[in-house]
């Protein structure tokens, strides 16, 4: 992890001040670098109905999207916290390379996609 990702990962911590998060009062930031160095931001955002939530990842994967980016054009997601399942789902949809994000115990750590969700499907 260079000094770049953890520039980015503070960027991702102050992006969260943001996220809406009435219920869980827990706020996510991310910051998704593409391979052109443009960057999408995210935070979560919660619903009183649980499932209708977004999650910071998923919401800076949309804003890629919707700037016309596709899946392989990402090398970076920095993130404040660990992911779930569903998320790191999303990780290797995008085919991003590396993810760095705090673990439960506080400390900065990268993963690749693979790594985060070991032996998953492809389509």
């Amino acid at each position: 992890m260079d000094e770049q990702d953890q520039q980015l990962y503070e960027r991702a911590v102050q992006i969260s001040k943001r996220a809406y998060a009435p219920y869980s009062s827990f706020l996510v930031g991310a910051v998704l670098r593409a391979r052109d160095g443009k960057l999408f931001e995210g935070v979560n955002v919660e619903n009183a109905a649980y499932p209708l939530g977004v999650c910071a990842e998923k919401s800076a994967y949309v804003a890629a999207v919707t700037a016309g980016y596709r899946p392989g054009d990402f090398d970076l997601l920095a993130i404040t916290a660990s992911q779930r399942g569903g998320c790191r789902r999303w990780h290797v949809e995008f085919g991003v390379d590396r993810v760095v994000y705090a673990s439960n115990e506080g400390a900065l750590v990268e993963a690749t996609p693979a790594e985060l969700l070991p032996d998953t499907f492809v389509l």
